[in-house]
């Protein structure tokens, strides 16, 4: 079955450009002029990946909006920013709101593919049974890498696919610092690292909504991050 790709662009040429590319890459796609006609559907039936620009038609941040309508229906389903706005504030905003990658239209049409298909070759693992060998327990930590789906002191936290394959890249070698580098390899992204920096404090926001005490990703400034496998237990 083709993957559905839901493409948000109030500019038609532009939005048939994508969606030419993409039915070329062998996926079905629908286009959205607007944000309500892009909610109408997604009512009926959410997209394997929705593209969105930022400005829609008269709602200067529509993208924005919708962004955040889609992540409290899916927590997993990839979203990525197709926009002109190239701002480190209008990237900041876009991460903070749970998109998985931020590209503007100056990326080549070959490239905006090869992104695609690293998200789509992430979301396969939701697919495969849960085998045990497959989950990476670190103290309080459980990642189920089939599932991409993770806890802390057995409450589950409800991650991106880029916030859970950072956590990983984090939790894989504890007290190894990764770089930023190495952390966009690891999730499939690239981004400055002011972007890099926007992720981790939401994956430590969400962390500590579960556990107010949460302190096991360390910033090592000027170098990355690493996790922290002495990080203070909570207080009984």
């Amino acid at each position: 079955m083709k993957k559905l790709i839901a493409i948000v662009e109030d500019e038609p040429a532009i939005r048939e450009n994508y969606a030419d590319l993409l039915r070329r890459h062998g996926y079905e796609v629908k286009g959205y002029a607007t944000r309500q006609e892009a909610n109408d559907a997604f009512r009926q039936r959410l997209p394997d990946l929705a593209i969105l620009d930022i400005g829609l038609n008269d709602e200067m941040e529509g993208g924005f909006t919708l962004c955040r309508e889609l992540r409290a229906r899916s927590t997993t389903l990839p979203i990525i920013f197709l926009t002109a706005r190239d701002s480190e504030l209008d990237t900041v905003s876009g991460l903070r709101l749970g998109a998985d990658d931020y590209l503007t239209k100056e990326i080549s049409l070959a490239h905006l593919a090869a992104r695609i298909s690293a998200l789509f070759r992430r979301m396969e693992a939701l697919q495969q049974p849960v085998r045990e060998e497959k989950v990476l327990l670190r103290g309080e930590l459980r990642l189920d890498l089939d599932r991409l789906q993770v806890s802390w002191r057995g409450t589950p936290i409800d991650l991106t696919l880029t916030e859970f394959w950072f956590v990983h890249a984090l939790s894989q070698r504890p007290g190894h610092v990764r770089s930023r580098d190495q952390l966009m390899d690891a999730a499939n992204i690239l981004v400055d690292a002011t972007s890099i920096s926007t992720h981790i404090k939401r994956i430590r926001r969400k962390f500590e909504e579960c556990d107010h005490h949460f302190d096991a990703i360390e910033t090592v400034y000027g170098i990355g991050y690493r996790w922290n496998s002495t990080a203070s237990p909570v207080p009984e």
